[in-house]
């Protein structure tokens, strides 16, 4: 499911006439969601993120996920029986209400979280750690410094 990671947490989310794009702000892994039946995948073949299906119901998208590897539990539990169902549906203009099961038997019973997420205003960025991974702290420190030094050789012309 598409939970925050505490920071860079946006997401921009396109729906075209066959797909939904799915893409987080951290890590830019888009998830193109197929929006018209198709068949599954063969019974051997398991994904990382699964083998997902979209479809409307009225005014909800729902995402039925299958055919993980088992290699990525969701909070280090689950196995590669999970079936994800996520609900994405417009509560107004600003909130879109995002709402997942798992459903998996590691678990005793299938459970359910709902999320409402914000409408976020602006342009996404790419996230990437920048060189050196020394912090806006540093990096403005350096600016700083050399606009100091230009300005100082600037007035001792």
């Amino acid at each position: 499911p598409l939970m925050s990671p505490g920071y860079n947490s946006n997401l921009q989310i396109v729906q075209g006439e066959d797909y939904v794009m799915i893409l987080p702000e951290m890590m830019q892994d888009a998830r193109l969601v197929p929006l018209k039946p198709r068949g599954k995948l063969p019974a051997n073949v398991r994904q990382w993120s699964g083998d997902s299906q979209g479809r409307w119901e009225g005014d909800t998208l729902v995402v039925e996920t299958t055919q993980f590897n088992g290699r990525n539990p969701f909070q280090r539990v689950g196995s590669d029986k999970l079936k994800l169902t996520e609900r994405f549906r417009r509560l107004d203009e600003k909130t879109l209400l995002y709402e997942f099961t798992i459903d998996d038997p590691v678990w005793t019973k299938p459970w359910t979280v709902q999320v409402p997420w914000a409408k976020s205003e602006g342009p996404m960025f790419e996230y990437a750690c920048h060189e050196g991974n020394n912090g806006m702290y540093n990096i403005l420190s350096g600016a700083r410094a050399a606009e100091k030094k230009a300005a100082e050789a600037a007035t001792q012309k």
